[in-house]
C-alpha cells in the first residue's frame, strides 16, 4: 500500500463515513441548536447589561463591569468543566449541554455587553439631548432615538465576535455533549479510523462557512460610511 493509500484509507474510508453519517448528521443538528440558543441568549443578556449601564448607577456599574471582565477573560473550556464538574458538589448538577450553553453565552453576553456599550457611548451627546429637548424621559430617547444608531454601529464588531464564539459550541465534546466532535470522536474510538474527524470537520465547514460569508456580507451592508 502506497502512501497516498494509507492516507486516503485512514482519512477518507468510504466504509467508515458511511457508517458514522448518521450521527455526525444528528451531532450537525444538536450543534446548529445549541449556537442559536448560545446567539439568542448571550446578544439579550448583553444588551440588557449595557443598557443598565447606561442608568449610571455607579454600584451597579462596578458590578456589571466586574462580571463582564471576568468572563471576558476566563478561557471558555474552564467556564464548561467548572460549571459541569463544580456545580454538583454545591448540590447543583447541569447537563453536559446546558453547562456548554451557560458557558459560552455568559462568554458571549461579556462581549456583547462591551460591544453594545462602545456603541451607545458613540453616539454624540447632542442627540440625548436633542431627544429630551422634544419632551421624551430617559427611557425613550434611548429607546427611540439612541439605542437605533448604537445599533446600527455595533453589527459588524458583534457579528464576528458572535461568529467566533459560537465556533466554541465544539468544546461541548469535553463534557460528553454528542455535538459534531463529540460524534466524530466517538466515531474514531470505535472504529480506530479517523475518517469520521473528516466528516467532522466538513460539516463545521457547511455549517459555519455560509455563516461567515454572511457575516462578512453583513459588517459591509452595515458598516458606518463617513
Amino acid at each position: 500500500m502506497t502512501g497516498w493509500e494509507r492516507f486516503t484509507d485512514s482519512f477518507f474510508n468510504a466504509r467508515v463515513m458511511a457508517q458514522y453519517l448518521p450521527k455526525i448528521i444528528e451531532g450537525f443538528g444538536l450543534t446548529v441548536v445549541l449556537a442559536l440558543c448560545i446567539i439568542a441568549a448571550g446578544l439579550l443578556a448583553g444588551l440588557s447589561l449595557a443598557v443598565l449601564r447606561s442608568f449610571a448607577l455607579r454600584p451597579l456599574n462596578w458590578l456589571i463591569i466586574f462580571v463582564v471582565d471576568l468572563f471576558r477573560a476566563l478561557p471558555p473550556l474552564v467556564i464548561i468543566v467548572l460549571l459541569f464538574f463544580g456545580l454538583p458538589s454545591m448540590g447543583m448538577e447541569l447537563s453536559g449541554f446546558a453547562s456548554a450553553w451557560l458557558a459560552l453565552t455568559l462568554v458571549l453576553m461579556a462581549f456583547s455587553e462591551e460591544i453594545f456599550w462602545a456603541g451607545i457611548t458613540s453616539v454624540p451627546k447632542g442627540q440625548w439631548e436633542a431627544a429630551r429637548s422634544t419632551g421624551l424621559g430617559f427611557l425613550q430617547a434611548l429607546g427611540f432615538v439612541v439605542l437605533p444608531q448604537a445599533l446600527r454601529l455595533t453589527i459588524p464588531p458583534l457579528t464576528n465576535r458572535t461568529i467566533a464564539i459560537t465556533k466554541g459550541t465544539a468544546l461541548a465534546s469535553v463534557v460528553a455533549v454528542p455535538d459534531i466532535l463529540g460524534a466524530a470522536s466517538s466515531g474514531l474510538s470505535h472504529s480506530f479510523n479517523p475518517s469520521p474527524l473528516t466528516l467532522g470537520a466538513l460539516a463545521y465547514l457547511v455549517l459555519f462557512f455560509p455563516v461567515v460569508l454572511l457575516g462578512r456580507w453583513i459588517e459591509t451592508r452595515f458598516a458606518w460610511k463617513r
